[in-house]
C-alpha cells in the first residue's frame, strides 16, 4: 500500500492507495472489489462556521469534512495520478494555490501507520 501525503500552508493530508492484491477497506460506497488499485482519502472545504477550526496559512480557517470517496483505478499509474490530483483539490478548497503542494508517495505494510 502507498500512503500520498500532501503538505501545504503548514498542514498535511494524507490517503492510503490500497495495491493490487492487498485488502482495501469495505464500506458503503466502497468501489467494485475487482478494482486493482483503491484510493481512499478525506475530502473537506472551507466553511464559514462550524466545522473543525484549523490554522492553514497562517489563518484560522474552519473546515466541514466529507466522506471519504473511495475510488477505483485499472493502473497504478493512474490511481497516484488521480490521488495527487484530490490532495491538491483539497488544498484548493481551503483557498492555497495548488502549485504550492508538496506530494510524497511512501510505500508501506498494511498496519505500519
Amino acid at each position: 500500500m502507498l500512503l500520498i501525503q500532501g503538505r501545504a500552508g503548514g498542514t498535511d493530508l494524507t490517503g492510503t492507495l490500497y495495491e493490487r492484491g492487498e485488502r482495501s477497506p469495505t464500506f458503503k460506497g466502497a468501489p467494485d472489489e475487482d478494482a486493482p488499485y483503491i484510493w481512499v482519502c478525506d475530502a473537506f472545504y472551507e466553511v464559514e462556521s462550524g466545522g473543525q477550526q484549523t490554522t492553514i496559512d497562517d489563518r484560522e480557517v474552519n473546515v466541514a469534512f466529507e466522506s471519504p470517496m473511495p475510488q477505483g483505478f485499472e493502473t497504478r499509474e493512474r490511481a497516484i495520478e488521480a490521488a495527487e490530483e484530490h490532495i491538491r483539490t483539497q488544498f484548493a478548497r481551503v483557498g492555497l494555490d495548488p502549485e504550492t503542494v508538496e506530494i510524497e508517495v511512501t510505500k508501506t505494510e498494511p498496519g505500519q501507520h
